[in-house]
C-alpha cells in the first residue's frame, strides 16, 4: 500500500486552494415570492470571463464564491421576467443581498443570458453548456460527461443521470445507432459538443407523453458546435507500439456528418491493444432499441439464448485481443413526415484467455482446480433498418426490423486436478464450442389520436430466432456412463448438435381515454404466442475415427412447444394534489402444450394479476415512487426437453416437462431529490422480490460432476436489493460522491436428495471526489470496497483509484489513471494485491488539426486480476492474465 499512499500523496499536492468570498442572498418577484431555478452569474468586469454562477433553491436562495477586492457584474435571469444586472465589488468578508425582478418581461433578454449558463432547466429539460465544464484534456463524449454535475458514466458505457440510466442518445435530436450510449460515449468527439441537454420523462410517441408513467425513462441529446453542422468532422488515429514480445498497433478513423435533411456516422477500428468498440455480451443485450412491448401484460415469457457459455472478458482485459470493427449509422428525411433510419455494425475479434480457477461444491466441499488456455474467434454482425411516418400529430406509423448475425467459436485445453473425498486425480482436457445463430426482430407500431379525449395505439413485436450450438469435450476420465456409450476407448469424446427455432409474436392494442386533464383509464388487449422447436443429439467419436450414434430414446431430444396467453387489461391513471396513483389489472387465459416422445402435455388455466403505481411529487425536484406487480414466470422450451443434454465436460441436464409456472410479486420503492443550487443528488431505491412455485434444480453430485433436472419448488425464493447515492458539487471547481448497493438472495434446491437453501450477500460501497479547474491540474480519487458473501464463504476487494489530468502551456494534455486492488478471503486463504497504472501525453497545438500522442498501459506490468462469483450448489475464485505492458505512439487528424 506505500505505493498508493504516495501516488494519492502526489496528487493530492497538486490541488491549490484560493482565497474566495461568498455572495448569497435571495431572488424573488415584486411581491416578494421567491423564483425557483432562477439563472445569477457573475461576470468579472477585469477579465470579462464568468467567474461564478448558480440556480436559485425552491426557496429563491443562491450562493456565488467569488474573489476578493474585485468588480462583478452580477446577471439575474428568470423566463417571462425582464432580467437585470447589478455592479458588485467584493472586499474581504461575504457579501448578502437580496435581488427582485419586474414582472414585465422581456422573454428574449431571458434567453439570451440562460444560452450563456452552465446549466439550465426548462420544463423536462436539463440543458449543460459543455464549454464551461472543459479543462482541455477531454477527448470523447465521456471524458465531458463525467465532468458534468449529477452525470455518471460506468465502465460499460453506461450513462446515469439523476440515478435513472440513459435509454436514449441522440445527436441533433437523430438516433445515434438507436441510442446505444456506449457507441457514443467512446467515440463522439468532446470538441465538437456545445449543449448537452437531458430529457427527462421521455417518451418516444409524444402522444403517449402524460398518459403513462415516465418518470424513470430518461434520454440524451447532444447538440453540435455551429461549425460541425452540414460539414464533415471527426478524426483519424493512426498508432503502432510495442510490448514485450511483440508490437502493437491501432488504426481508427471516425466520421460524422449532421444536417437537418440528414445524418451519416461511420466508426472503424482495427487493433490489438485491446479495445473493443461492441463486446460479445454488448452484443447479446444489444435491442436495438426495441420496446418492450409486454411490460404492462403481467406475464414473462422471455426467450433465453442456446449460447454455449463463451468465456467473457473481464473489463475487456484478456491475455491478447486483436479487434476489426466496423459500423454506420445513417438517418434521412425523405419529407417532414417521413424519415428512414439504420445502422450496420461487423466487428471481429480474436482472443486468447488464461485462466486458473478454483471450484468448491457446497455441501461436499469437494474441488476442482484448472488451469485453462482458450483460444476464441467472434465475428458479429448487426442490421436495422426503421421508418418513422407522422403526416400529423394525430397519426404516427413506426416499423423497425432487426438482425443478428453471429459465428462464434472457442477451443480450449485445460488441465484440471480433482480432489474428491480428499483423493486428487488430474488430466487433460480438450474442449471446443461453435455456433452461429440468427435472429431477426421485427415491430410496428401505430398511434393514433381520434380527438383530446380518445388515443389508441397498436404494437406488435415479431422474433425468428435460429440458433445451432455444437459442444466437444474430450477427456481421459468417464463422466456420464450414457446408454450406448462405448467405453472401451483410450480417451472420452463427447459430442452435441443442438438445434432450436423459435417464432414468438407479441400484440396488443391499447386505447386511452381522458376523462378528465388530470385522469384517464386505458384498456388493453393482448396476446403472446410463441412455437419453438428444440433438437438434440449425443454421439460419441470413436479412436479409430468412426461415429457411434448414442440413439437412445434419453439421449436425444425432438420436442415442439407451443404457448399462448391472451389477456384483457384495465389502468386507470389520476393525479391528486401532490399524488398520482395508477392501479391496474390484467385477466389472463394461458394454453401450453408441448409435444415430444410421441405425446402432447397440455395445460390451461386463468389468472387474474393486479399491479399499483404512485408517485408522491414532494417538490418539482423531489419524489417518492413505489411500484406493485404480481407476474407469472413461464419457461421456455430449455427446461422442458426431457432428453439429456451435455452443459459441458462435467454437467448434464435434463428437462422436466411437467414444469408449471412460477408466480412473483415485485414491491420497489424509490425516493429522489435533485437541487439545482449546489447540484447536490440524493436517490434510494430498494426492490424486494418473493418468487413461489420457482423453477428450481434438483442435482446429484458424484465428485464434482452434477447431472440435474429443474422441478417446481414448494419453498419461496427471495431476493432485495438496495441502492442509496449522495453527490453534490463544493465551490464551484469540486464535486463529491458516495454511494452503497446491496443485494441479497435466498434459493431452495435439492442436492444429493436434500433440500438444501443457499444465500449471497453482495455488497458494494464506493466514495469519490474529484476538481474542475480550467488551470490547474485535476485529480479524482476514491475508494471502492466489494464484499461478496456466500454461503460458507467470503471475499473482499479494497480498490482505490485516482486519476489526473492536466491541460498545460495551451498545447499538451497529461492523463494517468490508477487503481489498486487488494483481494482476499475471510480466512486470508487467498490474499492478492495488484495494480494497474495508465498515463499519456498528448501535445497539439492550439488550432492545429494534428495530435501527437505517446500513451502506457499497464505500467506496472501486472500479470492477473483476480474475481469470484457464486452458483447456488458452488463458489468458484478465478485469476485471469491480462494483456503486458505496451506504449504506443500515435498521430491523428482532426477534419
Amino acid at each position: 500500500m506505500n505505493k498508493t499512499l504516495f501516488i494519492f500523496a502526489l496528487l493530492f499536492s497538486s490541488i491549490c486552494f484560493s482565497q474566495s468570498v461568498r455572495f448569497d442572498g435571495l431572488i424573488q418577484d415584486e411581491q416578494k415570492n421567491p423564483l425557483e431555478m432562477a439563472n445569477i452569474m457573475a461576470i468579472n468586469n477585469g477579465t470579462k470571463a464568468m467567474d461564478s454562477y448558480g440556480i436559485t433553491n425552491d426557496k429563491g436562495k443562491f450562493q456565488l464564491t467569488l474573489k476578493p477586492n474585485t468588480a462583478y457584474t452580477i446577471k439575474v435571469s428568470y423566463l417571462g421576467m425582464k432580467s437585470k444586472e447589478i455592479p458588485v465589488a467584493t472586499k474581504s468578508e461575504n457579501m448578502t443581498q437580496n435581488i427582485v425582478l419586474d414582472g414585465a418581461g422581456i422573454e428574449l433578454e431571458g434567453v439570451e443570458i440562460v444560452r450563456e449558463m452552465p446549466v439550465s432547466i426548462k420544463g423536462d429539460t436539463i440543458v449543460y453548456n459543455a464549454d464551461s465544464f472543459k479543462s482541455g484534456t477531454e477527448k470523447k463524449l465521456e471524458d465531458v460527461l463525467k465532468k458534468l454535475p449529477g452525470v455518471e458514466v460506468n465502465a460499460d458505457g453506461e450513462i446515469e443521470v439523476e440515478g435513472k440510466k440513459v435509454s436514449k442518445l441522440m445527436v441533433e435530436g437523430k438516433d445515434f445507432f438507436d441510442g446505444d450510449t456506449k457507441l457514443g460515449v467512446k467515440n463522439i468527439p468532446a470538441d465538437a459538443i456545445d449543449k448537452v441537454q437531458v430529457l427527462r420523462n421521455f417518451n418516444e410517441v409524444s402522444q403517449l407523453k402524460g398518459l403513462e408513467n415516465d418518470q424513470d425513462n430518461v434520454a440524451m441529446n447532444i447538440k453540435l458546435k455551429e461549425g460541425k453542422k452540414n460539414f464533415w468532422f471527426g478524426d483519424v488515429t493512426a498508432g503502432i507500439g510495442v510490448a514485450e514480445l511483440d508490437s502493437r498497433y491501432i488504426i481508427n478513423p471516425k466520421l460524422f456528418y449532421y444536417s437537418p435533411k440528414y445524418s451519416v456516422n461511420l466508426i472503424t477500428n482495427f487493433n490489438n491493444i485491446g479495445e473493443l468498440p461492441l463486446t460479445a455480451q454488448d452484443y447479446f443485450k444489444f435491442t436495438g432499441g426495441f420496446k418492450n412491448v409486454m411490460k404492462k401484460g403481467g406475464s414473462s415469457f422471455n426467450v433465453s439464448s442456446n449460447d454455449l457459455g463463451i468465456s467473457l472478458l473481464r473489463n475487456n482485459r484478456a491475455k491478447e485481443i486483436e479487434t476489426k470493427f466496423g459500423a454506420t449509422n445513417f438517418s434521412y428525411s425523405v419529407n417532414k413526415a417521413w424519415n428512414l433510419s439504420g445502422f450496420g455494425i461487423l466487428s471481429t475479434s480474436k482472443t486468447q484467455l488464461e485462466t486458473k480457477s478454483q471450484t468448491t461444491i457446497l455441501d461436499s466441499g469437494d474441488q476442482q482446480k484448472r488451469n485453462e488456455n482458450t483460444s476464441q474467434k467472434n465475428n458479429l454482425g448487426l442490421f436495422k433498418l426503421s421508418s418513422t411516418y407522422k403526416p400529423s400529430d394525430k397519426f404516427q406509423f413506426d416499423y423497425d426490423i432487426l438482425t443478428k448475425l453471429t459465428k462464434q467459436e472457442e477451443y480450449s485445453d485445460l488441465f484440471r486436478e480433482q480432489i474428491v473425498q480428499n483423493v486428487a486425480t488430474s488430466e487433460d482436457i480438450f474442449t471446443t464450442k461453435k455456433q452461429d445463430p440468427t435472429s431477426i426482430n421485427q415491430n410496428l407500431s401505430l398511434y393514433y389520436t381520434q380527438s383530446a379525449k380518445n388515443i389508441f395505439a397498436f404494437e406488435a413485436q415479431h422474433l425468428y430466432q435460429d440458433e445451432n450450438p455444437f459442444y466437444n469435450a474430450n477427456l481421459q476420465t468417464l463422466p456420464f456412463a450414457l446408454s450406448g456409450y462405448d467405453t472401451t476407448q483410450s480417451r472420452n469424446d463427447y459430442n452435441q448438435n443442438r438445434f432450436v427455432k423459435t417464432n414468438k409474436l407479441d400484440a396488443k392494442l391499447d386505447y386511452y381515454y381522458m376523462v378528465t386533464p388530470k385522469s384517464n383509464f386505458n384498456i388493453t388487449l393482448g396476446n403472446t404466442y410463441s412455437y419453438q422447436n428444440f433438437n438434440s443429439h449425443i454421439f460419441q467419436m470413436l479412436d479409430n475415427g468412426t461415429r457411434n450414434d448414442l440413439d437412445n430414446t434419453e439421449n436425444n431430444n425432438d420436442v415442439d412447444y407451443r404457448f399462448n396467453d391472451a389477456f384483457v387489461g384495465f389502468h386507470y391513471k389520476i393525479l391528486t394534489g401532490k399524488f398520482t396513483f395508477t392501479p391496474g389489472v390484467s385477466l389472463h387465459t394461458y394454453q401450453m402444450t408441448n409435444g415430444q416422445l410421441g405425446t402432447d402435455y397440455s395445460q390451461s388455466f386463468t389468472k387474474i394479476l393486479p399491479d399499483f403505481f404512485a408517485l408522491y411529487q414532494i417538490k418539482k425536484s423531489e419524489t417518492l415512487t413505489y411500484n406493485f406487480s404480481l407476474t407469472n414466470d413461464f419457461t421456455d422450451i430449455n427446461q422442458l426437453a426431457a432428453g439429456y443434454v451435455l452443459s459441458d465436460y462435467s454437467s448434464l441436464f435434463r428437462g422436466n416437462r411437467l414444469l408449471e409456472n412460477a408466480t412473483s410479486q415485485v414491491h420497489s420503492l424509490r425516493y429522489f431529490k435533485y437541487n439545482m443550487f449546489n447540484f447536490e443528488n440524493i436517490f434510494a431505491n430498494a426492490t424486494y422480490t418473493r418468487k413461489v412455485d420457482a423453477i428450481k434444480t434438483a442435482a446429484q453430485f458424484d465428485g464434482i460432476n452434477q447431472s440435474s433436472v429443474p422441478y417446481n419448488s414448494n419453498l419461496a425464493d427471495e431476493t432485495f436489493s438496495g441502492m442509496g447515492a449522495y453527490g453534490r458539487s463544493f465551490l464551484k471547481n469540486y464535486k463529491a460522491s458516495a454511494n452503497a448497493s446491496l443485494n441479497w438472495s435466498k434459493f431452495n434446491n435439492i442436492q444429493n436428495d436434500e433440500l438444501r437453501t443457499t444465500e449471497s450477500f453482495v455488497q458494494s460501497y464506493t466514495v469519490r471526489a474529484s476538481t474542475n479547474y480550467k488551470k490547474l491540474p485535476n485529480i479524482e480519487f476514491g475508494y471502492n470496497l466489494l464484499i461478496n458473501k456466500y454461503s460458507g464463504s467470503t471475499f473482499y476487494t479494497d480498490k482505490p483509484f485516482a486519476k489526473l489530468d492536466y491541460y498545460f502551456l495551451d498545447s499538451f494534455s497529461f492523463v494517468s489513471e490508477y487503481e489498486f486492488y487488494h483481494y482476499y478471503n475471510g480466512d486470508k486463504s487467498v490474499d492478492n494485491e495488484y495494480d494497474f497504472l495508465s498515463a499519456s501525453l498528448i501535445y497539439q497545438k492550439k488550432n492545429s488539426k494534428w495530435e501527437y500522442k505517446v500513451s502506457a498501459t499497464n505500467l506496472l506490468n501486472t500479470r492477473y486480476l483476480n474475481d469470484d462469483n457464486f452458483t447456488q450448489f458452488s463458489t468458484r475464485v478465478s485469476q485471469y492474465t491480462v494483456q503486458p505492458r505496451y506504449i504506443i505512439f500515435s498521430m491523428k487528424y482532426n477534419l
